[in-house]
């Protein structure tokens, strides 16, 4: 099956696939995507009202006390080293860009604490750029759909997709895969039944790979 093939069946699946961090601006964006490490959407959308009503500027944020940031965000995980994060991010917004949002690759990742994930996000939703984020579910994704190999890394796998997937549709698979892995292909128990792309999935090889990898750290 061809990558077109699957973004179209994705398509149907989920045509309503988009960013689920709820933000206002470009700002809102990316601390809303430093924040989502390791915790879910849903729970950094449930902080992050409260967080920008009390802290609506890189300027604000970053003149902030840690202790008052660490209040608006404790119910999600990792609050702690989040906060430090979100202020060491605007700190580094206000110096180097007045804390105007950039746009390019190379400036978004000169950030404190900004990789190309986060830069790829902002790219995609908020500038339109055409990018492929790499998250979790993406690259499970990937990787289980034989776009990539079970040992590739993040960076690997985005340059992976770029080449098999056209570049007008970069955007859109980077919510579609996200959506398939977050509803349908999921980590643990995925809906297997109900998938169009059993006939070739490599979940298999995929969790014999991880399995592998854990018992030779121990």
């Amino acid at each position: 099956m061809t990558t077109d093939e699957i973004l179209d069946i994705l398509e149907e699946y989920f045509p309503n696939a988009h960013c689920e961090l709820e933000h206002k601006n470009a700002f809102e964006l990316l601390v809303a995507v430093v924040l989502s490490a390791q915790t879910t959407d849903a729970a950094v959308n449930k902080v992050t009202p409260a967080l920008f009503d009390t802290f609506p500027t890189p300027e604000v944020l970053a003149n902030a006390e840690l202790k008052d940031i660490e209040d608006k965000i404790r119910r999600i995980g990792l609050y702690r080293n989040k906060a430090k994060s979100i202020k060491n991010l605007s700190i580094s917004l206000v110096k180097k860009f007045d804390g105007v949002v950039p746009n390019s690759m190379a400036d978004l990742t000169s950030l404190a604490g900004v990789g190309r994930k986060t830069a790829n996000v902002v790219r995609s939703v908020c500038f339109n750029i055409p990018s492929i984020a790499v998250d979790t579910h993406v690259e499970r994704i990937s990787k289980r759909l034989g776009l990539a190999k079970v040992y590739d890394n993040v960076e690997v796998v985005e340059q992976k997709l770029k080449r098999k997937i056209k570049r007008e549709r970069w955007n859109r698979a980077h919510h579609l895969f996200i959506f398939f892995g977050r509803y349908q292909c999921t980590a643990r128990n995925p809906h297997c039944s109900e998938c169009p792309f059993a006939s070739f999935c490599k979940k298999d090889k995929l969790d014999l790979f991880r399995n592998n990898n854990q018992k030779g750290f121990k």
